[in-house]
């Protein structure tokens, strides 16, 4: 299915790095995380379009302007017992949501994991945005309640590496 009219999706390209970097600090301001992020544009290079690509990105314009990205990596599902996809990032600039952007960078994923055999596609959402959380149940994906995510960082995660 195409993307909603007025709406391009493609492949990012290392020319488009600049503008990911910038989409990264957009969505972390908005979830009111812009403190965390550390990447930089030669980061961001090398973990998309390095040697050993670690995650990929689908860049959505809108009129011929940058509108938003997705950004995700492959996954493994034991239970499954195959492939699947995680969303990193998913992001719309403000003043174009609603126009289906999103809609069609996660149909643009879910195209992909269907023609690659994968068994899903996760992503996680801030407890507080429900906004985004409503969007989702609309497309009909399910809230894992029962799963927590955890996290090891920085120094916890030194001192754990340490023994």
């Amino acid at each position: 299915m195409a993307p909603p009219q007025g709406t391009r999706l493609r492949p990012a390209t290392p020319d488009d790095v600049p503008q990911i970097l910038a989409f990264i600090r957009e969505l972390a301001d908005y979830e009111k995380m812009l403190h965390e992020v550390c990447a930089d544009e030669a980061m961001i290079h090398e973990g998309l379009f390095g040697p050993d690509p670690s995650a990929a990105v689908i860049m959505a314009e809108w009129g011929g302007e940058p509108a938003g990205f997705a950004l995700y990596h492959g996954m493994y599902s034991t239970f499954m017992g195959r492939r699947g996809i995680y969303l990193e990032d998913l992001y719309v600039r403000p003043e174009l949501r609603g126009r289906g952007i999103g809609t069609g960078l996660l149909r643009a994923l879910a195209a992909e994991a269907t023609a690659e055999g994968d068994g899903r596609l996760d992503w996680s959402c801030l407890d507080w945005n429900e906004p985004s959380r409503r969007y989702y149940r609309g497309l009909g994906a399910r809230e894992l309640s029962e799963w927590i995510r955890y996290r090891l960082d920085g120094d916890a995660l030194q001192r754990l590496a340490r023994g």
